[in-house]
């Protein structure tokens, strides 16, 4: 029996294709891959991390309604060298962590940051000796 192999990517449906692209990009430092139009007329943006094969779908399909994220329906994780450093980077983009940083008892640092449309980002700082 065949099973899934790996995990290619995760898709966010948003309202502002440009404005959250630009922050993914911008705010977090991922890489465009591609972008298209589906045949049923969504407009598709593929993000990654630097370090990672798993990228974001950001997708803008005005004939699905509005989009309207429920509070900690889901988030996205990220790795980051140091958060301390990272808060440093929001600020240059007028923005903080929306929650932490919080220290977990193995050591690992996390804190919140909201993207557009509503979607929460989690950053962490591995610590430990992870």
């Amino acid at each position: 029996m065949s099973t899934v192999t790996k995990l290619l990517h995760t898709r966010y449906r948003v309202n502002d294709l440009e404005r959250t692209v630009a922050f993914y990009r911008d705010v977090l430092g991922l890489q465009e891959v591609r972008r298209h139009q589906s045949p049923r007329g969504s407009q598709l943006v593929f993000l990654k991390a630097p370090e990672s094969e798993e990228q974001i779908e950001i997708t803008h399909f005005p004939g699905s309604g509005p989009v309207q994220v429920q509070p900690d329906l889901t988030h996205l994780a990220f790795e980051v060298d140091s958060l301390d450093e990272f808060a440093r980077r929001l600020a240059r983009f007028g923005m903080q962590f929306s929650d932490g940083p919080t220290m977990s008892s193995g050591g690992t640092t996390f804190a919140f940051i909201d993207a557009p449309e509503g979607y929460e980002i989690e950053l962490i700082q591995r610590g430990g000796g992870h």
